[in-house]
Formats: structure tokens, sequence, C-alpha cells
């Protein structure tokens, strides 16, 4: 029977013994090697903050990544478990708050919910024989989709009592981390000392084999698939506590992480081995990649490959391990000795540790003070010209005051934007600067920066239930009711109209659609057809305008809540743009600016990007000196038109 343990063939001495080490505990030997790099680049790196900051931000992954072993190991694969998190946390909060359930029913349903996409999973796996590749995939989108449905695409309020699990125990010590430590012991326990994780092995070893032994292995595959959802509910119980919010959108392409840190940790994708110890420590990986990548200023781009690299290597150890003549000890049996080398190794990795972060901690002795001019800019995504030309702006205004400018893209990611703003708080800038993904789901983040003395600057957006020193903004509402009276004034006050909305669940996509409703009730001869996400995306906009077209074919007008959609939307009218069918677009974006000098849009709604994001890094260092700054800074929009757009500047 397969199992997660190793051990060689051969005996060795000397060299190849530290080599033999080496390859049986690649993935310590490799965080070890990490957290020497890291605090070796950063003096920042080793300060306690940021290392309970790494437990944190590894928290979610980690017990993700512990559900996902379960399936690992006995030769599966589950590309579900983000979008069951999503959907768990949304099910508890809509529950206790829309619904008045008591809050204890509410986790109750949340986490059965997670198991009941797990069955799910299992029945199509086990009796519909269906791929795990192919069910799982299935149960992502569904899962996906119903918590926009029950959340209506907007984040809902966590319960108070629930959020705590996002708070710090004695105000210093995470429960993240605790509830991580937990579900990891638990995760041990089921694979080291019980039936059912007997039998993962087993499945995963020789399905077949398995099956003529007595297993009954479809059953423990609907149990395995049902582990993996419960750990999966209660990750995205732990994300939703961190943001005081569920999130439709929140845990996207978190399946992956989860999926490399459990290969990262040793685990085989063909089954039969895996640990939790080792999940623990690809989670810990990740972790301090990012965390380590952020503090010294590495592009968010980059940090993808050199994940993506990071997982190949793993791959690669694997492979290398079992050349080098490797071979499975019977489940639960061990060798001679073999938890007693195997403890002796974690006290041995735990000592050189603690010996680099003494060594570190000398060598970087003061280096980690306080810069008034260290800034940093977390944006919300970095893949939309308008947050680019805010960095241009913020860069060029930094180099001309003399500021060391960070900027971290968040990918719209209200979780990873939560790791980067705790990130710059233990780093000890002097202030921030936050484009928030989500203006609920910063508010704890930023509230850490406010307990830390170091002052945030909202920019586009703002932060609810925090401090902020000042929001330079433009009134997304405001803008919202100048497309509806633009493209009432177009029309003649009557019209059939269709809306491209932006990211389900993101403040900007709310607030400018709210402002376009208000502005369209004083028309009443303009009918709005239909309303679709194209997710601020060009491409999307382009797919949604033609399937929209098929029903709505004699539309005249198209208000899309950014340019991207706006430009998708004119690629996929052809001809009628500009002149059966006007397009009205949002933010002033080069491109969208083009199109309305060519006459494809009618107007866009202008924002001066560039100069949200020189005001900001001109108020975050205002605000780092103690000098008083204004509560808000507005930057009027106004709608650009063929008529006006070449004296505006953008």
């Amino acid at each position: 029977m397969a199992t997660d343990t190793l051990k060689s063939t051969t005996g060795a001495s000397g060299a190849s013994a530290v080599r033999r080490l080496l390859l049986d505990n690649g993935a310590l030997t490799a965080l070890i090697a990490l957290v020497i790099a890291m605090s070796a680049l950063s003096g920042d790196f080793l300060t306690t903050d940021n290392l309970l900051n790494i437990g944190v931000q590894a928290a979610v992954t980690a017990i993700l990544a512990f559900g996902v072993t379960f399936v690992i190991v006995s030769a599966g694969i589950d590309l579900s478990v983000g979008s069951v998190a999503a959907l768990s946390a949304t099910v508890l909060a809509w529950m206790a708050t829309s619904q008045g359930v008591p809050v204890w029913i509410a986790v109750i349903l949340a986490i059965a919910t997670g198991i009941a996409c797990g069955l799910v999973n299992g029945v199509l796996i086990s009796y519909g024989k269906l791929p795990p590749f192919i069910a799982t995939l299935a149960m992502l989108s569904v899962g996906r989709g119903l918590s926009l449905v029950i959340s209506q695409g907007s984040p809902i309020a966590f319960p108070e009592s629930v959020s705590h699990l996002g708070d710090t125990l004695g105000g210093w010590l995470p429960v993240p981390v605790l509830v991580m430590v937990v579900m990891g012991l638990i995760t041990a326990l089921i694979l080291g000392r019980t039936y059912i994780g007997r039998s993962m092995y087993a499945i995963g070893g020789n399905e077949e084999a398995a099956r003529l032994s007595g297993l009954r292995v479809k059953k423990q595959k609907l149990a395995i698939y049902a582990l993996s959802g419960l750990f999966a509910a209660a990750a995205g119980i732990v994300l939703a506590s961190r943001l005081s919010s569920a999130q439709p959108q929140a845990a996207q392409g978190y399946e992956l992480d989860a999926i490399a840190a459990v290969v990262i940790g040793g685990a085989s994708l063909a089954g039969g081995t895996g640990k939790a110890s080792g999940t623990l420590i690809g989670a810990l990986i990740l972790a301090v990649l990012r965390n380590g990548l952020n503090l010294l200023s590495v592009s968010a781009f980059w940090q993808q490959v050199v994940i993506g690299v990071v997982i190949a290597l793993a791959v690669l150890l694997d492979t290398l391990r079992r050349k080098a003549g490797a071979t499975p000890v019977a489940a639960g049996a061990g060798a001679p000795g073999g938890r007693g080398k195997q403890a002796a190794t974690y006290i041995i990795a735990a000592v050189v540790a603690a010996a680099v972060v003494g060594a570190m901690s000398f060598l970087h002795n003061g280096s980690s003070s306080s810069a008034t001019k260290k800034v940093g800019l977390s944006l919300s995504t970095l893949n939309n010209p308008f947050f680019v030309q805010i960095k241009s702006g913020a860069q060029q205004e930094a180099k001309k005051l003399g500021v060391d400018l960070t900027v971290t893209d968040a990918q719209n990611d209200a979780s990873q934007q939560a790791n980067q703003l705790q990130n710059f708080t233990s780093s000890g800038l002097g202030s921030i600067i936050v484009n928030p993904v989500d203006s609920d789901a910063a508010g704890p983040a930023v509230r850490s920066a406010n307990k830390a003395g170091i002052p945030v600057v909202g920019v586009d957006r703002g932060v609810n239930k925090a401090d902020t020193a000042a929001l330079v903004a433009s009134d997304n509402i405001a803008g919202g009711k100048l497309g509806a009276k633009a493209m009432a004034e177009k029309l003649g006050g009557k019209g059939k109209i269709v809306i491209l909305q932006g990211l389900a669940g993101t403040s900007a996509s709310r607030e400018r659609g709210a402002g376009f409703a208000e502005g369209l009730k004083a028309y009443p001869g303009i009918e709005v057809v239909a309303r679709q996400p194209a997710d601020f995306d060009r491409t999307k906009g382009l797919d949604v305008m033609t399937n929209l077209l098929q029903a709505h074919p004699d539309i005249q007008g198209v208000f899309a809540e950014n340019d991207e959609m706006a430009l998708g939307a004119v690629k996929a009218l052809g001809s009628k743009a500009g002149t059966s069918v006007s397009v009205i677009g949002f933010d002033g974006e080069p491109d969208g600016l083009k199109a309305v000098k060519d006459g494809t849009m009618y107007a866009s709604v202008a924002q001066q990007p560039k100069e949200l994001g020189r005001i900001a890094v001109e108020n975050a260092l205002h605000a780092a000196e103690g000098k008083t700054v204004e509560k808000t800074v507005m930057v009027p929009v106004k709608v650009v038109t063929k008529e006006n757009v070449s004296g505006f500047g953008g």
C-alpha cells in the first residue's frame, strides 16, 4: 500500500547522507533557504509583525490545501474549492443578515453547503464516472454562479460574532493562524490514524487493488470529496472574517494555490503520497514568496512567474527523489526510528531558522526604521489602462518629490490586497495609498495601519469603517448621472439601451451603476432592455455585446461602466457604432478618447487618472510629515465628446 513516507533502499553516509536528507525534505529545505534569502534582502522581513502576517496570509491557502491533500493522496483533483469557499461564506452572511437566521445555525448551514458541494463532486466522480477534473470544474462554475446569485453580485456584511475569527488573541496572536494549525492537526490525524486515511493512500496507490482488497472505493471517494468541501467551507469563513464581508468573487484562483501547496509539499499528483506537514510547508513557501517579493517591490506579474517556476522545481525535485531510489513504506509502519528521524529533522530546521533570525536581526538592526519618504501604493488592478495611468501619475510625482514608491497589484482580489496592505504596515512605511478592490473589504487592513500610526490615503475609491487621512477621488455616482444625462440628450429623451456592468462586487461598478440609474429617472422615455456584467474587460464586452445584439438588434444606446467594455461593444456593433447606436463609456482612458475622437464612441465620462495618482502621492507625503491635508479631494469629471475631446488631457 503506498503512503506518504519514503525510505531509501540503500544506506548512505557522508555527502550522500546530506544529499538524501535534502531530497527527502526538499520542501523544508526550500522554506529555510527562502527565509534566509528574504532575510538577507529585506530588513523588514524578520520583524515579529511581518512573520505573523505571513502566517495569516498562509492560513486560507493552507486550510484549502489540507482538504485538497485528501483528494490528491487518493489520486483525484478538486478545482472547485475556491468557489465552494466563496459560496459557503456567502450563505453564512446571507442567512445571518438578510434572512435573520441565528448566527450559529448560519455557520452550520455554511459548513453543510461545503460538504454538500463535496458530496456532489463525489457522486459525479464515483457514480457518474466523470473524470475528477471535469466534475470539479463544473462545480467551480456552479459554486461561483450560486454565490453571485445569492449576493446579487454585491458583498454582504459578515456577522460581528464570526468576524472575530479574523482578529487576534491578546492583541498579537492571529486567530486565522490558530485555525490553520487546528485544521492541520486534524488533517494529520485523519491521514495517519484513521481507516479513511489509510484508504486514501490505498486508493491513490492502486485503486483497482484497493477495490479487490475489499475497500468500498466509491463510498470512500464520497467521504474524501466531502472532507475537501468541509475544509473549503472553513477556509471561506476564515477569509470572509478577515475581510469583514462575504465577497462573491472571493478566492478566485485559490484552488490553484491549494494544489500548488500540496505539490510543493511533496505530494504526487499520481496519488499515494502526501502529508499534512508537507502541505503546510508548501503553503508557507507560497506565502513567504509573495510576502518577500512584495517587500522587495517585485512586480505582481513577475511574482506569478516566480511562483510558477517554484511549482515546476517542486515537481522536478519529486522526480529526482524517486529516481534516487526512494521506495514506499507500508502505511502506518514507517522505517525503524523513522518518526524519531523526522522529529530530529524538524528540530534541526527550527534551530537553523532561529539562528538565521538572530543573525539577520543583528545584521539589519535599525535598518527598518520608519522613513517618511517611503510610500506604498496598492492598486486594485494593473490590467486596466485607467489604473496604469494612476500608477504613472503617482510615479512621476514620487520621482519629483524624492519619494520611494512601492506599487503592488491586487489583481481585483480583495484578500490579496489585504495581504499587501498588511505587508506595507509591517514594513514601517511613512504612509500608504490604497485603491480598494472593495471599500468594505479593505477596512480591516487599513485599521491595522491606523493602529500602527501609518496614515492611509484612499485614491479613486474610499475605505469604509476605517480612518483615512484623505480621499482623492472622482465622484462615480455623479459621473453615472452625467452619463445618463448625456445618453438621454443624445437620444432625444427616448429609446432602448443596454448597460454593460463592471466586475460584480466592486464599489466602482455599484456606484457608477447607481448613479446612471438615478440619472435615468428624469427620462422615463429611456428603456433599459438588458443589463449584463462584462467585468470591466474589453474582450468580455465584445462577447456580451455580441450576444445581446441577437436578442435586442433595435437598441439605440449602450452605457458601459468603463471604457474597456465600451470599446468591446464598439467592436461588436461594427458600423452601427456612432451611427445608429450611441456608446458611452467611463474613465477617459487614451483608447476611449481616441474612439470618441474617431466618432465610434459618442462620449466618455472622463476622469483624470494621472491627476488622481499625482495628488494622492502629494497628500500621502504631507500626511507622513504630519502636515494638514484635506479630508476629501475631488478631482472633477466631465463628459468628453467629439466637440471637446481635443482639449482634454486625461
